[in-house]
């Protein structure tokens, strides 16, 4: 498969109808796995871009109680903290009957973040794969915590790694993260990438066509896939 052929666009019009239309699919994704499985898990991501998106999906009507929520990354900072991912996902996705969801903090009380990646990285290869992952991506092409120039970024994004998540430093990406590793990324059923405006499209577009050596880290995630990646974007 070339690189464009990888990404399934999925364009709207606008950004309430861009989380509208993320949030059905999803809903209709997630409730199909309990009903065959039992139960279903998804992994989401922080910034201002899936706020509406989580308030949508929070009111559909989902066996939430069978759903396990996981972060793709996220600050080592208390969940209180203001840009902690699990405060905007609890105010924001978690909220009426999606409450009953089980979501995995990455906040460890007590522990530094080399003991919480101990201890998540265990908790994490106990589950099974992730169902439904839904990635964002900043200007400079990172997703997750994948930035470039990471200090752990080489070893996050090999299929090899053998961890489920990792701790990342980068000058860009403020305080000492956490994040899932490609493996984890990748091997999920659905996989989204949702981002908006223009600019982010240029650089997703750029990214695809880059020499792979001078390629953002969204480029490497998307290169690391046996099928697809479904493209939510509205200007």
């Amino acid at each position: 498969m070339t690189m464009t052929s990888k990404v399934v666009p999925h364009i709207f019009d606008g950004k309430d109808e861009l989380a509208s239309g993320l949030a059905d699919d999803v809903a209709k994704r997630l409730q199909g796995k309990i009903d065959a499985n039992g139960a279903a898990s998804i992994a989401v991501s922080g910034g201002s871009t899936p706020k509406a998106f989580f308030q949508q999906l929070s009111q559909k009507e989902i066996d939430w109680e069978k759903v396990t929520v996981i972060m793709v990354d996220e600050r080592y900072v208390h969940p209180g903290d203001d840009r902690s991912n699990e405060k905007l996902i609890r105010e924001n996705l978690l909220q009426g009957d999606a409450a009953k969801a089980t979501l995995i903090s990455f906040w460890q009380e007590g522990q530094d973040i080399t003991q919480a990646e101990a201890t998540l990285d265990g908790v994490l290869k106990a589950a099974p794969y992730i169902d439904i992952t839904v990635l964002g991506m900043g200007m400079d092409g990172h997703t997750a915590s994948f930035f470039p120039g990471g200090n752990n970024l080489e070893a996050a994004t090999m299929m090899s790694c053998e961890r489920a998540i990792i701790q990342m430093e980068a000058e860009g990406a403020g305080e000492p993260r956490l994040t899932l590793t490609l493996p984890v990324i990748v091997n999920s059923s659905y996989l989204v990438l949702h981002i908006e405006g223009d600019g982010k499209r240029s650089v997703l577009d750029e990214a695809l066509n880059a020499e792979l050596a001078d390629a953002p880290p969204i480029r490497t995630v998307i290169e690391a896939l046996n099928g697809s990646i479904n493209l939510y974007w509205a200007p």
